[in-house]
């Protein structure tokens, strides 16, 4: 079995990130890492928040941690040294199809914002960028989704 860590970069909706916390918990990921923006199922006074818990169904019990952006860097590296390889979702000339790609027994997904994706620090800091392959004419899909899809793919 893999073993993946999920990095949430800046998200801005509630309601995705909600919805990437019960999808992660449902595939085993092991912990969600919210970075920056990204809203957690705490307010910012500790409190449960309702509308969290009200899209994630108790997935908001899984294994996670804030950390503010300027910390991203070091806690790539800090899983580097782990062992685990650094991966990130977006669409890029350097990304890989997400259908043909095989990750290792260990890994970490960063997933970025809503609008403007990952942060070209995490993108540097990967060993391998991946996207969905597109069919239609939308270009992305909802942070959400696209999450789901690389998860179920991946692990």
């Amino acid at each position: 079995m893999k073993t993946c860590v999920l990095i949430l970069e800046n998200l801005r909706s509630v309601e995705n990130t909600a919805s990437i916390f019960r999808t992660a918990e449902g595939l085993g990921v092991v912990k969600i890492i919210c970075v920056g923006t990204t809203p957690t199922p705490l307010d910012r006074f500790g409190r449960k928040r309702a509308d969290f818990a009200k899209v994630s169904l108790g997935a908001e019990n899984i294994d996670w941690e804030y950390m503010k952006t300027q910390d991203l860097g070091f806690m790539i590296q800090d899983l580097r040294e782990q062992g685990f390889q650094i991966l990130s979702l977006e669409q890029s000339s350097k990304s890989k199809n997400l259908k043909e790609f095989k990750s290792k027994k260990k890994f970490v997904l960063i997933v970025g914002n809503e609008v403007e994706g990952v942060s070209s620090e995490a993108l540097e800091a990967s060993e391998a960028i991946l996207e969905i392959p597109m069919r239609g004419n939308k270009e992305s899909l909802n942070v959400s989704v696209a999450a789901g899809i690389a998860l179920f793919v991946l692990i």
